[in-house]
């Protein structure tokens, strides 16, 4: 059973995958069945013919021997039951001796007052002859004609035709009977048939087969633009279709061309700019830095002289020091940002405890959390999770996760879970905050994106964790899912494969606190990578 599966799977991707081969094989179903029809029809028209040319040649054949019957029983001077029958049998050896090879007929004399009667020697009329044509002849007393099955005294049989008339005289009631085989119709009809199969097979395979050549034809450019195309999408921008001709598949490889040239100006502008906007962007921040540190070493030293200063100039020493705080990582996130752009980003993967590196961030975490009077469960194998990562990038997704589940989680407790398993390594954090609103999961990885507005980030955030804790993940062949209802909380679940790049399956913590099973949670808002 698995073999015909594979088998049929295997033809319905080549149905689906192949115009020319729908082509052929939409060919071949439509003239064989063309091909049929007309065989069908031919073969009715010919058996026809020579049946209708057959019962012809019997009838004038019939005519002649009922005139010779009746000049034969008129002629008999003085009637007698030995005359009659000797004329009978005299009349169907007369009658038979005119057949030849080609005709090769039988004959029969049936009295119809139940005397005796005369036949052929190699046939037995009483089986051969229908019942329904004697009595036909009978009755109307006209010639007529039927299709039987010859019974020879030998025991064999054949199709044959049967026509017969009565026999218009004074001395005698008898009708005259003919039986011609159908022998050499039959094999002109076999002939006819065979030839019409030989030839419609051939006729079928060749139509199948121009058809397979015009469409390959046509085919052919489409495959070459596609083959073109899926280089000009692997970055070969200077690869060009051959232009051949000046129909209308030369027309579509320069309008190809004209788009390949098109694109690829296009690609080298966009290129041309994000390289200039990541110098940019490194000349700003390395130029940045220079200031960044002078005044940084100016806030620093009013910042440790503010028990100096008055009230209100120490609050401003306070103030000045902690937005140079949020500049710098701010400056840091975006430098962060740029280099998963310009796809410059790099692991330094190597085997680590999932368990030691929740632990550090939570121990991280733990003034934040002090300060904000929310409790942090954990719930962690005993055993290590030894998982191939880069320590600091997943440290960084960790961190940013559990900072925003402290802050947003409104003083409730938020609980962290670490599970293992086949399908890889999972990592919920979850809150019971405000919630997410219903299409805030997708949005909540975008930059800059928060929430509300209007609230202000009480703990300093820049607004890119989440876009950076997600190309973070990304990079390690994970992705970052998460989960949200208004009043609920909201839960953030980070899965990653034990290896780098490996592949993942069922995660083994789910997405939904209540362990429901939904079709969001099969493919939740916002996955990234996955």
């Amino acid at each position: 059973m698995s073999r015909l599966h594979r088998a049929g799977s295997a033809l319905l991707h080549t149905w689906r995958a192949s115009l020319q081969v729908r082509v052929a094989v939409t060919t071949l179903v439509i003239s064989g069945l063309v091909v049929v029809l007309l065989g069908f029809v031919l073969l009715n028209q010919i058996r026809d013919g020579l049946l209708q040319a057959k019962t012809r040649a019997a009838t004038v054949q019939l005519d002649f021997g009922l005139q010779h019957a009746e000049d034969q029983f008129n002629a008999i001077d003085q009637p007698s039951q030995a005359s009659v029958r000797g004329t009978a049998s005299s009349v169907v050896s007369d009658l038979a001796g005119r057949g030849s090879d080609a005709l090769n007929y039988g004959v029969a004399i049936v009295s119809t007052t139940g005397g005796d009667s005369a036949s052929t020697a190699d046939f037995s009329p009483g089986e051969s002859i229908p019942a329904a044509l004697v009595r036909t002849v009978a009755r109307e007393q006209r010639e007529a004609w039927a299709y039987t099955v010859i019974r020879h005294r030998d025991g064999t049989r054949e199709p044959g035709l049967a026509v017969g008339g009565p026999v218009q005289t004074d001395t005698a009631d008898y009708q005259l009977f003919y039986l011609f085989p159908l022998r050499q119709e039959s094999q002109t009809l076999s002939l006819v048939e065979r030839t019409m199969l030989f030839s419609g097979i051939a006729l079928v395979l060749l139509l199948v087969a121009i058809a397979a050549l015009v469409t390959r034809q046509v085919v052919r450019p489409v495959r070459v633009a596609a083959a073109t195309a899926e280089r000009l999408a692997a970055g070969r921008l200077r690869d060009r279709m051959v232009v051949r001709g000046e129909d209308d598949l030369a027309s579509l490889a320069s309008s190809f061309n004209r788009m390949a040239e098109t694109v690829e100006h296009q690609i080298s502008q966009l290129r041309e700019l994000s390289r200039v906007q990541r110098r940019f962007v490194a000349d700003v921040s390395h130029e940045l830095r220079t200031p960044i540190t002078t005044i940084r070493m100016a806030a620093d030293v009013l910042h440790d002289a503010r028990g100096d200063l008055p009230p209100e100039l120490a609050r401003s020493a306070e103030l000045l020091q902690a937005q140079l705080d949020r500049f710098e990582a701010l400056l840091a996130d975006l430098l962060e940002i740029s280099r998963h752009d310009a796809g410059a980003a790099t692991l330094e993967a190597e085997p680590i405890d999932l368990c030691g590196l929740v632990a550090n961030v939570l121990d991280s975490a733990a003034p934040i959390a002090v300060r904000r009077g929310c409790a942090v469960e954990v719930d962690v194998p005993d055993e290590p999770v030894v998982v191939e990562v880069d320590p600091r990038r997943v440290q960084r997704i960790l961190r940013n996760l559990v900072s925003n589940a402290i802050e947003h989680g409104e003083g409730c407790p938020v609980q962290v879970r670490l599970r293992g398993g086949p399908g890889g390594v999972a990592l919920t954090v979850q809150d019971q905050g405000r919630g997410l609103r219903p299409g805030e999961a997708a949005l909540v990885f975008g930059r800059f994106w928060r929430a509300d507005p209007a609230r202000a980030r009480t703990s300093g955030g820049t607004g890119l964790g989440l876009s950076i804790a997600m190309e973070d993940a990304r990079l390690h062949g994970g992705y970052l899912q998460a989960w949200g209802e208004p009043g609920r909380g909201s839960v953030f679940r980070l899965t990653l494969p034990w290896q780098v790049g490996g592949d993942i399956g069922e995660p083994p913590l789910t997405l939904d606190p209540d362990l429901r099973r939904t079709a969001d949670d099969t493919v939740p808002e916002g996955v990234i990578g996955g």
